[in-house]
């Protein structure tokens, strides 16, 4: 009999936030990931995207064969910064100076060994040059603040201010310029003032 893991259900704090800004801590999760630059809206972004997507239903689809419990694909997520600290905290910036790195998350049963096999697996059956960069990475975040994000990604610095507003009454600040994205929409379907992304960089005490 097949069984599904329903990380949906079981992991509830981690992809559905609140509308208003929380803090939580994250641990340590896998994922395929593919970093590079520049905006995210001209054509070369859906290669990596397609890239890690191929990768992650690879995986799943073969998990489901040899082991019989099935489980949704995570959604995609990036981590986003600026290549120079000029436009940090500007509402408008140049997105031909973002620097990405995409990922998509694994099951914690994935191991390092069965990943590797899983991209050898697809650069038999596709072409994608993005292969050859793909990692296999543990990422552990730690103490974060996190929130749902509804509307353009262009609208996102109000919610980062909600964001700011909070950890600062906690006597907390960001300890770097980098946050993260989680894709809960898909763009190429949903208006965008429709659109749910959940939004989250790391804190620590003020310094």
């Amino acid at each position: 009999m097949l069984e599904k893991y329903e990380w949906k259900k079981e992991e509830k704090n981690y992809y559905h936030p609140s509308i208003s800004p929380q803090i939580t801590t994250i641990p340590a999760f896998k994922f395929f990931e593919l970093s590079g630059q520049g905006n995210p809206n001209d054509d070369f972004f859906k290669d990596y995207i397609q890239c890690l997507y191929s990768l992650s239903y690879a995986a799943k689809m073969r998990w489901k064969k040899e082991n019989k419990l099935d489980y949704s694909v995570y959604p995609l997520e990036g981590i986003w910064t600026l290549k120079t600290s000029d436009s940090i905290g500007k509402n408008v910036i140049d997105k031909n100076e973002l620097m990405f790195t995409l990922m998509i998350r694994q099951p914690d049963f994935i191991s390092n060994e069965y990943a590797h096999e899983i991209i050898e697996q697809v650069k038999i059956k596709k072409s994608y040059p993005l292969l050859e960069k793909v990692r296999f990475s543990t990422i552990e975040e730690g103490l974060c603040v996190q929130i749902l994000h509804t509307g353009s990604y262009d609208t996102e610095s109000e919610s980062f201010e909600k964001m700011d507003s909070l950890i600062s009454l906690h006597n907390l600040s960001r300890i770097n310029s980098i946050h993260r994205e989680i894709y809960l929409s898909d763009a190429r379907k949903t208006p965008k003032d429709k659109l749910k992304t959940i939004l989250r960089y790391q804190i620590g005490l003020k310094r």
